[in-house]
């Protein structure tokens, strides 16, 4: 985290979301102030989630590990958690989605007294076995307005919604009920050879990432455009360069 507060400085950036690996072993605290020291805004904590299972006491397992982020998101100084919220296929994906709101529920009310928000992620399909039972806006939609707090809102990755036939309406809804926390941006490479680690700098694929952007902005979003590449291929260079490429790419597309 030190070498990153001061490369993304160098760089001209101005936030950062914290993984929460990176803060084992740590002060977080003062983990969290050294990062605003370098003129970084904590934008989230990442992540929360995996409520889903076909096991009880692997559920409450879960909720104690949320309850456990949100404690680090406030040490942090982070206003949210970005939920991967999970699936399980040992069950139907409409059980793990009652089980995920299931889990909000009972973690919210100690997020609200830490003044922690909580962003539910919807993920691509192809995540819908494992990582998320939740893999389109509306149902993150749905999901937020049936819980109905000012603390649980969206985060919107373009990854994982650029496909959708009713992104921009579904965008305008998430905006127009306060609930649109986060917005992630990266590009789709075609073909992917990676399910998981091979996105793309923005311009190296096929999201129309502005037009997405666009729609963001029009739903009131005024946040963090959060560059997010998960990529084999990038992480396997120099990393330097690579932030350099991150900030071109961003300018340009």
């Amino acid at each position: 985290m030190e070498e990153s507060g001061e490369r993304y400085e160098a760089a001209g950036v101005k936030g950062i979301s914290v993984w929460r690996q990176y803060l084992e072993g740590r002060n977080i605290a003062q983990a969290g102030e050294r990062l605003r020291n370098h003129g970084l805004e904590i934008v989230s904590l990442v992540r929360g989630g995996f409520f889903p299972s076909t096991s009880a006491a692997q559920r409450q397992i879960a909720i104690d590990d949320n309850l456990k982020a949100v404690d680090e998101a406030a040490a942090l100084g982070a206003e949210m958690i970005v939920l991967v919220c999970g699936a399980d296929p040992g069950q139907s994906l409409t059980v793990s989605r009652k089980q995920i709101q299931e889990g909000i529920e009972r973690v919210l009310p100690y997020a609200i007294a830490n003044n922690v928000k909580l962003a539910i992620e919807p993920l691509h399909p192809m995540y819908a076995d494992t990582r998320s039972a939740v893999n389109t806006l509306e149902q993150a939609n749905d999901m937020a307005e049936s819980i109905g707090s000012d603390f649980v809102g969206i985060a919107a990755d373009v990854y994982h919604l650029w496909w959708d036939p009713h992104l921009e309406q579904e965008i305008k809804r998430c905006g127009a009920n306060g609930n649109l926390l986060a917005f992630h941006i990266c590009d789709w490479v075609s073909p992917t050879v990676d399910m998981l680690n091979d996105r793309g700098l923005m311009g190296e694929g096929c999201i129309p990432i502005q037009q997405i952007r666009g729609w963001v902005e029009e739903a009131g979003f005024r946040g963090f455009n959060e560059v997010e590449i998960f990529s084999d291929r990038h992480w396997a260079g120099d990393q330097d360069e690579f932030l350099q490429k991150i900030v071109a790419s961003y300018k340009s597309c």
